[in-house]
C-alpha cells in the first residue's frame, strides 16, 4: 500500500500512517463531491465501515476533485457531513495519493490486507456482494451481509431504463451540444437559441452564457439549459460563481414536474443553487420516457458542469 503522506489535508484529528494501519484491514475510495456513481456507492461504504470496525477494518476515503470549486476544503467538508460519512477522509488536491496507487477513475477501491498488501481493486459502482466477502475473507469473519439503506441521489440507478450518457458542459469535453444556428463561441459571452427540437441525448442553451473549459457560466438572469433524456432520474452538477443563492426553476416537458421533482426541488420545479454540488432535478415514479428538461436561472452567474443520469 503506497504512503498517504502525499495528501493535503486530513478530515481527521490526526492523520493515519504505517503505525496508525499496521495489522487492520483498510479499504481506500477515491471519490469527488459530485461524482452520481461514488454517490450510489456511499452507503454501502458507511455501512461497511460501521458493520465491521470492531473487526479490524478501516475505511479511508481519498477526495480527488474533478472540477475546480471542488478543491475547496470547506465544500468538501460540507459533503462530509451532507452524506453522514464518519470513517476518515483525506483532502487530496493535488492528486499526489491518487497518482502514488496510479488510479484513473471516480469512484476507485483499493482493499488491503493487514501485511499491507493490494488484494484488489475495484472501479466504479457495483460489485457490492462480492466486495463485503472480500472484506469478511481479508478479516477473517464470515456472517451475513449487511443491510444497506439507499435512498434520495443514493439509490441505485434504475439500469434497465437508463439509455442517456453523461455529457460535461464545458468546452473541453463537451459533447451532444446543439444550438440553433450551430454556433459555440469558447470563453466569450454569446446569446444563445435552442434548436427547434430537440432530439433525446442532446443538450442546448438559451439566453447569454459563456462556454468555459470546464462549464457554461450564465451572464444574464433568465437563462435556461435543457436537455431531452431517457433515465428515471437527472441530476445537474452546478456551482455558483459568487456563492450567493440562486433560485432556479425546473420545467419537464414545459410543466412543473409535480410527482416526478427530484430531492432538490418541489412539485411546482422551485430549487436554490445554494453550494456547489450535484442537484437531483427529477425523479420519474410511473413510467420512464424520453423527457424534455428545462431549468431556468433566474441570477446570473450560475455555473453548469455535467447532466448525468440514473
Amino acid at each position: 500500500m503506497p504512503a498517504l503522506d502525499g495528501a493535503t489535508e486530513w478530515l481527521t484529528p490526526e492523520p493515519l500512517g504505517p503505525a496508525e494501519l499496521r495489522g487492520h484491514v483498510v479499504l481506500v475510495n477515491f471519490w469527488t463531491l459530485t461524482c452520481i456513481n461514488w454517490l450510489r456507492q456511499a452507503p454501502h461504504l458507511k455501512a461497511w465501515a460501521r458493520a465491521y470496525c470492531d473487526d479490524g477494518l478501516i475505511v479511508i476515503g481519498v477526495h480527488t476533485p474533478e472540477f475546480s470549486f471542488e478543491h475547496v476544503p470547506d465544500r468538501v467538508r460540507q459533503a462530509v457531513v451532507a452524506r453522514s460519512i464518519r470513517y476518515p477522509v483525506v483532502i487530496d488536491n493535488d492528486f499526489a495519493v491518487w497518482g502514488a496507487f496510479a488510479n484513473h477513475y471516480w469512484p476507485a477501491l483499493f482493499f488491503i490486507d493487514a501485511d499491507g498488501v493490494i488484494r484488489d481493486e475495484y472501479y466504479g459502482e457495483g460489485r457490492y456482494e462480492e466486495s463485503e466477502r472480500l472484506i469478511q475473507r481479508l478479516l477473517g469473519v464470515e456472517r451475513d451481509l449487511v443491510a444497506v439503506e439507499s435512498v434520495g441521489v443514493e439509490a441505485p440507478a434504475d439500469w434497465d431504463h437508463l439509455r442517456t450518457p453523461e455529457p460535461y458542459l464545458g468546452y473541453g469535453r463537451s459533447e451532444r451540444f446543439v444550438t440553433r444556428d450551430g454556433h459555440t463561441a469558447f470563453d466569450a459571452r454569446h446569446a444563445y437559441e435552442p434548436p427547434e427540437r430537440l432530439d433525446v441525448n442532446r443538450w442546448t442553451l438559451s439566453g447569454e452564457w459563456t462556454i468555459a473549459g470546464e462549464a457554461a457560466v450564465l451572464e444574464h438572469a433568465g437563462g435556461t439549459i435543457s436537455c431531452r433524456f431517457h433515465a428515471r432520474d437527472a441530476h445537474l452538477v452546478l456551482a455558483g460563481g459568487n456563492d450567493v443563492p440562486i433560485p432556479f426553476r425546473v420545467l419537464i416537458d414545459g410543466d412543473v414536474p409535480g410527482l416526478a421533482h427530484g430531492v432538490d426541488v418541489d412539485e411546482q420545479g422551485n430549487g436554490v443553487l445554494r453550494e456547489g454540488r450535484l442537484y437531483q432535478l427529477v425523479r420519474q415514479r410511473a413510467q420512464v420516457e424520453d423527457r424534455r428538461l428545462d431549468v431556468t436561472f433566474l441570477d446570473a452567474r450560475a455555473e453548469v458542469y455535467a447532466f448525468t443520469y440514473g
